[in-house]
């Protein structure tokens, strides 16, 4: 991941943790039932989450307790818009660009001498079945503060109100009282501390519960597509819920999506796209073990491509060009079966979100199809950053290059 880091596509702007931060850190570990960490100094992402404080516990996702009740810490304003690294679910962006669009002076006024835990709290506490997931709605996003900074807010209130009584004025222990907590926390009496739950709307999502979940509920039928098959196989056999399963590699799948008008394709032109070209290039290199050029320039090179082409042998040339074959064909004769010029895997990557889905269904149906057919490097670095990252350690290393530059010219 080193190259990445470097171009900073691997867990960029990290927020570094270290002092007194460091304390109010685990006192918001603590707050959630979590134990603290003995790291002196780490980094953050949007969600509070710290990828050196998981490898310290040997738990990805620590700030959860159980799938079913997710966390998150704020304890810096500069949070707002940043990463997060390992989204547990597929709207976890959004909850917390709905936190700081709804709180951001008041987040800003808090972490001077506090911070902020919260809970996401979907009404569900503990999950037992793969359809509890169904019952996703309305997730309700509530507010804590370390320190009880809050509850002496109110004791600052009842103790200035205690003064102006009567001759209470004249009380020194009152007094005292007052000066105490004013030096140590400030004056808290007039800020926004107590902060509304927030209301967050779900529909179809992905949650990476139960081995990595999407839930879609537009349809008319529910549809669970499960990343796990061991997850998959126990879910079929509940014949209770009226839900439609698959697993991602399930080949009714698709057509399924098709059949609902969820996804579709258009070869004729999708050969004229960026994303085929980028698809071709991918699939292309992965076809050569070894290259007398770095495979970044052969990638760039029109004359270097077409000459590691014609090396290829003629059921790797087949394959690279099976849909552009296809398309020809099929041009002068409309008999001519998809199944007989191009292979189930390409075709998969062919397919895309259909036009008139909403940008955010679309967004999860991209994350659902570069899952299934991790193909154009491009969208899942767009889609689904992890599956891009697992499928990146696998690449040559001049392609990596290609792909980097790639990303940085057109992100």
């Amino acid at each position: 991941m080193k190259k990445l880091k470097q171009a900073k596509l691997y867990q960029p702007n990290a927020i570094e943790i270290s002092g007194f931060l460091v304390e109010r850190y685990n006192k918001c570990l603590k707050l959630l039932g979590l134990l603290p960490t003995k790291l002196t100094n780490f980094t953050i992402d949007g969600k509070g989450w710290s990828p050196e404080i998981a490898t310290e516990k040997g738990e990805k996702y620590y700030l959860n307790n159980g799938d079913a009740n997710p966390h998150a810490i704020i304890i810096s304003p500069l949070q707002k818009g940043k990463w997060i690294y390992e989204p547990f679910h597929s709207f976890d962006k959004e909850l917390m660009a709905l936190i700081f669009e709804n709180y951001e002076e008041e987040i800003n006024d808090i972490t001077k001498e506090s911070a902020l835990c919260i809970d996401f709290n979907q009404g569900i506490d503990v999950f037992y079945e793969t359809f509890d997931l169904l019952n996703y709605k309305d997730i309700k996003i509530y507010f804590n503060l370390i320190n009880d900074l809050n509850v002496i807010q109110e004791e600052q209130r009842e103790l200035v109100n205690t003064f102006h009584k009567k001759n209470n004025f004249v009380d020194e222990k009152l007094h005292k009282k007052i000066l105490t907590s004013v030096k140590k926390y400030g004056d808290l009496r007039n800020r926004n501390l107590n902060l509304e739950p927030l209301i967050y709307e779900t529909n179809s999502f992905y949650t990476k519960a139960f081995g990595g979940v999407f839930v879609f509920k537009d349809f008319p039928s529910s549809i669970l597509v499960f990343e796990s098959k061991e997850w998959r196989n126990k879910a079929i056999k509940n014949s209770t819920y009226d839900v439609i399963i698959f697993h991602k590699d399930d080949n009714e799948l698709l057509a399924k999506l098709k059949d609902y008008i969820v996804i579709e394709y258009d070869l004729d032109q999708i050969i004229k796209t960026e994303r085929y070209k980028r698809i071709k290039k991918h699939l292309f290199s992965q076809l050569f073990s070894e290259t007398a050029h770095p495979m970044q320039d052969i990638l760039s090179n029109v004359n270097l491509f077409k000459n590691y082409l014609n090396k290829l042998d003629i059921d790797a040339k087949k394959y690279l060009m099976c849909v552009e074959r296809y398309v020809e064909k099929s041009d002068v004769d409309n008999s001519v079966k998809i199944t007989t010029f191009i292979y189930e895997d390409i075709l998969e990557a062919m397919y895309e979100p259909h036009s008139s889905l909403l940008d955010e269904e679309k967004e999860l149906i991209w994350k659902l199809l570069v899952k299934i057919a991790p193909k154009d490097p491009f969208m899942m670095f767009k889609y689904d950053k992890n599956t891009f990252y697992k499928n990146y350690k696998d690449w040559n290393e001049s392609y990596k290059e290609w792909v980097i530059d790639y990303i940085l010219e057109n992100r």
